[in-house]
C-alpha cells in the first residue's frame, strides 16, 4: 500500500505539471500556427466534425495565399455565417447577445498563418438544436470575392457524464455566483466570488480537514517506514508487513489523504470554471427561472475601483497568489521539514516534494497572470482559506502529541515506585 500510494502521488503531481505545461503552451501562443499547405489556397474548417451541444464549436482559417486575409469585426454578431440543415435546406442562424464591443476589433490572418475563432459568445443560442450544421465566410482573394464554406458538422445531445457535471456541479454553481452578485452592494462581482469560495470551502470542510489530518499523520510515521526499508531492504515482503503493521498501530489508512481530495476535486474544478466563464451571456440559458431577469451588464467587474475582473492582471495578483500557494505548502510540510537532520540524506519522494514546493507556486502565479483577474481572486481567496485550515490542523498535532508524551511519563512514573 505504501508503493501505491507513492504511485498515486506521483500521478497526481505528473498530471498536475503535464496539464499546466499543456495549458501555458495552449493559452501563451497567439493562436497563430505556421501552416505549410500543399496548394495556394484558403483552407477553412471546425476543428471537429462532431460537437455535443456544450462543446464550443471553433473555425479554423489557414492561409497560404501571399495576401492578409481580413476577418471583419461584426460584433455583437457571430464571426461568420452559421447555417442549420432543415426541411432539405439550409437556414441561417443569427444571433446578437449583449456583449460589451469596445475592444472587438477586425482580425488579420497573415500568409503562412493560421487562426482559430471559437463561438464562446455565441455557442448555445446558434447550436443548441440537434443536427448538420456548417459555416461561411465570404472574403476577397486575390481580388476576387469567394464564398468559403467549412466542412459540415453535426451538434449531437452531450453524453452522460457531461449532463450530470451541468446538472449537479456547474448550473448550481454558477446560479450561486449569480444570486451573490445579486445581493452584494452593486452587484459586486469580486465580493460575491470571495463568498461563494468561501461557502464552498466550508462546505468541503469536513473531507478537507480529514484529508489534512491524514497527511501529517503519514509524514509523522515516515521516518519509521525509511527504517522498515532500510533494515530490510530487498525483502519486499516482509516491509510490506512492517509497513502494514505500522499502519496499524498509528491507525493510519495511507487511502485517507487521497479520497477527501477526490472527493472534493469536483466542486472546486467547477467553481473554478464558473468564476472564469460566469459573464459570458451565453451562459445565461443555466440561470434557474427565479434568477431569468437578472441582466449581466448590471455586474460590477471592478473590484474597488482597482482591479478589472474579466481583464488578466500581469503582476501584483499572480505575485500575491503565488506568495500563498507557496505559504501553503511550506506549512503542509513544516512538520516533515523539522524532523530532518542536517546530515540526514532526503529520500527521492521528499526531494520531488520539497522540488514541488517551489514549482507549483510558480505555475500557479503563470496560471493568474493569463487568466481574469477573477479567477486570481477565487484562487487567492481559496488558498487564504487553506492555509488557515493548515496552521490549525498543525497547531493541533502539536497540542495533541504534547499531551500524549505528557500522559506517558505521569504513567511511567509510578511504575518506578
Amino acid at each position: 500500500m505504501d508503493k501505491l500510494n507513492k504511485i498515486l502521488k506521483n500521478v497526481v503531481i505528473f498530471l498536475v505539471v503535464f496539464l499546466a505545461i499543456n495549458y501555458l503552451f495552449n493559452s501563451c501562443q497567439n493562436k497563430e500556427e505556421e501552416l505549410i499547405l500543399n496548394s495556394g489556397n484558403v483552407l477553412f474548417t471546425t476543428t471537429d466534425t462532431e460537437y455535443s451541444k456544450v462543446q464550443k464549436v471553433t473555425a479554423k482559417i489557414a492561409n497560404n495565399t501571399d495576401q492578409n486575409i481580413v476577418i471583419p469585426n461584426e460584433c455583437p454578431g457571430e464571426p461568420f455565417n452559421v447555417y442549420k440543415k432543415e426541411n432539405n435546406g439550409w437556414t441561417q442562424k443569427i444571433s446578437e447577445p449583449e456583449l460589451n464591443c469596445e475592444s472587438a476589433t477586425d482580425i488579420t490572418v497573415e500568409p503562412g498563418k493560421e487562426v482559430k475563432i471559437a463561438y464562446g459568445n455565441w455557442n448555445h443560442a446558434l447550436f443548441s438544436e440537434m443536427g448538420l450544421f456548417r459555416i461561411e465566410f465570404e472574403t476577397e482573394i486575390n481580388g476576387e470575392v469567394q464564398t468559403l464554406t467549412t466542412n459540415e458538422f453535426l451538434v449531437v445531445k452531450e453524453g452522460m457524464i457531461k449532463q450530470l457535471w451541468h446538472g449537479i456541479f456547474y448550473r448550481p454553481i454558477y446560479n450561486a455566483l449569480i444570486f451573490l452578485t445579486s445581493v452584494m452592494p452593486q452587484n459586486d462581482l469580486g465580493l460575491a466570488i470571495i463568498l461563494l469560495t468561501l461557502i464552498i470551502r466550508t462546505i468541503l470542510l469536513v473531507p478537507s480537514q480529514k484529508a489534512m489530518k491524514s497527511q501529517k499523520k503519514m509524514q509523522e510515521i515516515q521516518p519509521r517506514l525509511e527504517e522498515i526499508k532500510k533494515k530490510y531492504k530487498g525483502d519486499q515482503q516482509k516491509i510490506a508487513m512492517e509497513t502494514m503493521a505500522i499502519w496499524k498501530d498509528a491507525k493510519v489508512n495511507p487511502m485517507g489523504s487521497c479520497l477527501p481530495i477526490l472527493l472534493q476535486f469536483p466542486f472546486l474544478i467547477a467553481l473554478f470554471y464558473v468564476v472564469k466563464g460566469g459573464l459570458n451571456p451565453d451562459n445565461a440559458y443555466l440561470l434557474y427561472s427565479q434568477y431569468s431577469s437578472f441582466t449581466l451588464h448590471d455586474i460590477s467587474v471592478n473590484f474597488f475601483g482597482i482591479l478589472d475582473l474579466t481583464k488578466a492582471n500581469m503582476y501584483v495578483l499572480p505575485i500575491i497568489v503565488g506568495g500563498l500557494q507557496f505559504t501553503q505548502m511550506k506549512l503542509t510540510m513544516a512538520k516533515k521539514a523539522k524532523k530532518k537532520k542536517d546530515g540526514e540524506k532526503k529520500s527521492e519522494m521528499a526531494m520531488a516534494t520539497g522540488t514541488m514546493t517551489y514549482i507549483m507556486p510558480i505555475m500557479i502565479a503563470v496560471f493568474t497572470a493569463s487568466l481574469p483577474a477573477g479567477v486570481g481572486i477565487y484562487w487567492g481567496t481559496s488558498t487564504t482559506y487553506a492555509i488557515i485550515q493548515q496552521f490549525v490542523v498543525n497547531k493541533s498535532k502539536s497540542k495533541s502529541k504534547s499531551t500524549t508524551t505528557e500522559t506517558k511519563v505521569r504513567v511511567i512514573k509510578p511504575s518506578r515506585k
